[in-house]
């Protein structure tokens, strides 16, 4: 006679592949996640019939899978389900992106002022300048004809928003007089505030307005942020501004009446209206705007509501992902509901024994903290994150609860391939990979998903002392699975960030009760009751004193350099191998998987040559130059607006993947789109020399002696330096050019930056000369017409119309140029007469708004690597349709 519990436990142990002899499913699980990520390498998409074709072929292999005959052909079977997955993951992501592709901007449409009508999605994110929002496009005209636009566009609407800025209230946009001052006030304020955004944009409501769009287009960097593929993976495909000039048709809103007959689309406002509401009220009652902030982000995910400043703080202490509503919040927000639902559930036997015995606790308990964590994610707006979170969790729960004992990898690759199949450019963001580690760490440490009924107590619960030590005890297990993910998370956070926080585990002690057990309840339950807000973010500014205190530690943080693809891998692995539930001794096998990481160095270049990186920082210069043992920044990029900067924004993340510590930094002159980053920089390399033409009243200046850098430093024509072989001279300003009440464009910096003729090759020279315009050109060609001949030029103004003239191109005689742009920057540069005068010298002309990031070597003189065209995706602007267009003159 068979033992039917023997059976039973044979029959889990197989876990889908024992005594049955049925195929795994984690080949076919593998071949999916592998497809779409070969499909993420795409740089142009393929056909539709390809992708058609690679479902259709997933789907017969498929079907060919269920012939009982495989059974006995195991590895042949893994094979084919493996291929199957490939297939399918590939074919899908393909087809979804083919589709998308489709609905792109037309360029003809680029620059043009389209009328549209449609509804604001979302949760509009107000800041100091004005406000940015979604629209949900219902139709649009150009010129009074239809036109068709994507269906989802980003605006920002700003305050006076006029010819591509912040308009003053000048003359010229006034309204014409009537003769009275008191009506034309009337007028004129009036006429102000129909053009200015309302104070809140409310979700739902119809507006008409009149904006100027612009294909998806961001910097490209290496290492950097991949804005292109967070708009790809938003579903906007283009970007604009709300146009409130003087000729421009004021915005209007429009009727709403039409809102009630969607009924999804009426639920979805109702939403976000509520969020918005409940934002509003937050600060309204929290005087304090940056506490206010942190609150509005532990209530409802708006993390846009936290200051830079704190985010910072966060970041060095490790404790940001505790600081707002995300994929790991979502993801143990889930877990304790199932924990508390499944012991209330068991609790709840001697009042309700039937629905006890019909749904176990632990199902009860997996249901129910999925049903809570969805309605949570809903409340945090339901982003693409929480929507790949909650489909993650969805996949867990089902196969946990399936009545089959899975073997946690299925689960967790079955979570993953679901998320996935929903979002397939998840794989690229660090969030999916943060959510993904965490519930993984969740199912390999719970053993809640497998325990029994546990015994239940023959009385009520009337004991005080019992539930403080069932509440200590859940609290305490709350506490100790936010350690395992925190520890578990640290390499990756290495891995993905390049830097990790050393005095994490320390602000993380204080942070994660904190937060967990005491703000958070007190932010969400201000929802019912709003003075507990008051006590929230008096909890919050206790914290924030300690973790500014922390963060402040010169070791506080440790940045490394970005390592390569076989580093990284190693190094997952090593973590994942600490993470395990095995024998410490096998555990400990992780740890030389890490050395890769923690060692790395990235190669320089050799002693007697240099090399240029110019990073993509938009309209402004920034530019890195590495010798063999120095580093030194020329200019900071631009200052983007109130709340962000090319140092926050580019600079420091990309100084940071590179493990570069600068010896210098070289601020050109003092305007914001070459300064607007320094601080920032500044900042991050507190050892570095600053060297400008910026006036001694400028706060720049005022920084070096409270940051412990070197004496600041007034660059002057005849200084000059060498490191390691190379040699670095200043041509510009002279002392003269200080003392004129000339524009600061005339005191730019000149270095030129040249290295020795070695073994028969050739000195190669490079030319970084800011924004001088045609005056200081000619004073140049008087005072130093020898040293100007180089190879590389930095465009001088980024190729403004005032610079560049015949007799400095033909004096430098450079082999390539490089202007420093933004895309569709509003002054027009590089001016197409100053590209005709560059084009007929047969020099080589390169723009950051179509070439992204530049990499030039002293050793190869006459080659440029753009990072654009060495990391080419088809989301990237001109890889699937559009072209990257110059504005019109």
């Amino acid at each position: 006679m068979i033992n039917p519990s023997n059976s039973s436990s044979k029959s889990r142990a197989s876990g889908g592949g024992g005594l049955d002899r049925r195929p795994s499913p984690v080949p076919a699980l593998l071949g999916l996640v592998a497809g779409t990520a070969l499909h993420l390498q795409e740089s142009a998409l393929s056909s539709s019939g390809l992708y058609i074709g690679l479902v259709i072929l997933a789907a017969v292999l498929g079907m060919g899978l269920c012939w009982p005959g495989w059974r006995n052909r195991l590895v042949a079977a893994w094979v084919l389900s493996a291929v199957a997955g490939l297939a399918l993951g590939s074919g899908l992501a393909g087809w979804r992106a083919q589709t998308f592709a489709s609905q792109a901007l037309a360029p003809a449409l680029e620059g043009q002022d389209v009328q549209v009508i449609g509804r604001v999605q979302g949760l509009p994110q107000q800041g100091p300048d004005g406000v940015r929002f979604r629209l949900q496009v219902d139709s649009a005209t150009l010129a009074g004809q239809p036109v068709t636009v994507p269906p989802q566009i980003y605006l920002g609407w700003y305050a006076g928003f006029g010819q591509g800025g912040l308009a003053p209230r000048t003359p010229q946009a006034m309204p014409e007089p009537t003769g009275s001052a008191e009506d034309d006030a009337d007028r004129l304020e009036a006429w102000w505030q129909s053009r200015r955004p309302p104070a809140w944009l409310r979700p739902g409501e119809r507006w008409q307005m009149t904006v100027r769009l612009k294909a998806p287009h961001g910097n490209r960097n290496p290492h950097g942020f991949d804005y292109e593929l967070w708009l790809w993976e938003q579903g906007l495909q283009a970007t604009g501004s709300v146009r409130t000039g003087a000729r421009d048709v004021p915005p209007q809103r429009l009727d709403d009446g039409a809102l009630l007959s969607d009924p999804t689309r009426a639920l979805a406002n109702l939403v976000e209206r509520s969020r918005q509401s409940i934002r509003q009220a937050i600060f309204e009652r929290v005087a304090d705007r940056p506490l206010a902030g942190v609150v509005a982000a532990l209530v409802m995910g708006d993390q846009a509501a936290v200051e830079r400043s704190d985010w910072d703080v966060f970041r060095a202490t490790g404790v940001a992902h505790l600081m707002s509503i995300s994929g790991l919040h979502i993801t143990l927000f889930a877990w304790l509901a199932a924990r508390l639902l499944r012991g209330l559930w068991q609790r709840s036997a001697r009042w309700t024994p039937r629905w006890c015995l019909a749904v176990p606790a632990h199902r009860a308990g997996a249901w129910g903290g999925l049903l809570l964590a969805t309605a949570y994610a809903l409340f945090a707006g339901w982003g693409v994150p929480a929507q790949r979170t909650v489909a993650m969790l969805a996949v867990a729960v089902l196969l946990r609860q399936s009545g089959r004992q899975w073997p946690w990898p299925v689960v967790w690759l079955s979570a993953m391939a679901a998320v996935l199949l929903l979002d397939p450019w998840a794989l690229l963001q660090a969030g999916f990979w943060l959510s993904f580690v965490a519930v993984g760490v969740l199912l390999v440490t719970d053993s809640g998903a497998s325990e029994g009924a546990q015994p239940v107590p023959s009385q009520p619960l009337t004991s005080l002392r019992v539930m403080l030590v069932r509440a200590s005890a859940a609290a305490w297990a709350l506490a100790r699975e936010q350690w395992v993910i925190t520890l578990a998370l640290t390499p990756l956070t290495l891995l993905l960030f390049n830097q990790v926080s050393v005095v994490g585990l320390l602000a993380n002690a204080v942070a994660i009760p904190a937060v967990t057990l005491l703000i958070t309840p007190a932010a969400l339950l201000g929802v019912l009751f709003s003075p507990l807000w008051d006590v929230a973010a008096w909890l919050i500014d206790w914290l924030m004193a300690l973790l500014t205190w922390l963060a402040a530690w010169p070791w506080g943080s440790w940045s490394k350099a970005s390592a390569p693809l076989w580093c990284a891998v190693a190094g997952l692995l090593g973590g994942v191998l600490l993470a395990m539930r095995w024998p410490w001794h096998w555990r400990l096998l992780g740890l030389p998987l890490l050395l890769p990481v923690l060692l790395w160095q990235p190669l320089r270049p050799a002693t007697g040559s240099f090399e240029l990186l110019a990073a993509d920082v938009g309209q402004g210069n920034a530019v890195l130059v590495r010798t063999a043992g120095h580093s030194l920044l020329y200019d900071a990029g631009p200052r983007f607006s109130r709340e962000s900067d090319a140092g926050h924004r580019v600079l420091v993340p990309l100084l940071r993947a590179l493990g570069e510590r600068l010896d210098s930094v070289v601020l050109s002159h003092r305007d914001s789109d070459h300064v607007g980053g320094a601080a920032a920089v500044l900042a991050m390399q507190p050892q570095a020399q600053l060297i400008s033409s910026i006036e001694e009243a400028h706060s720049l200046r005022q920084q070096p002696a409270a940051r412990g850098a070197p004496d600041f430093v007034q660059c002057a024509a005849g200084q000059r330096w060498r490191w390691d072989g190379v040699d670095f001279e200043f041509l510009h300003p002279v002392a003269a050019d200080y003392e004129s009440a000339a524009r600061p464009n005339a005191r730019s910096c000149v270095l030129r930056i040249s290295t020795a003729a070695i073994d028969g090759r050739p000195a190669a020279v490079a030319l970084l000369v800011g924004d001088i315009e045609q005056p200081q050109e000619q004073a140049l060609l008087q005072r130093a017409m020898r040293q100007l001949k180089a190879d590389f030029l930095l465009m001088p103004h980024h190729g403004s119309k005032t610079s560049s003239s015949d007799a400095f191109l033909d004096a430098v005689q450079p082999r390539l140029a490089l202007a420093q742009a933004g895309y569709r920057n509003r002054f027009g540069h590089p001016a197409p007469p100053v590209l005709a005068r560059y084009t007929a010298r047969g020099i080589g002309i390169y723009r950051s708004d179509q070439c992204g990031a530049a990499h030039w070597h002293s050793a190869r003189p006459g080659q440029m690597r753009c990072e654009r065209q060495q990391v080419k995706r088809y989301w990237h602007h001109g890889q699937h349709g559009a072209q990257p267009q110059a504005p019109p003159e």
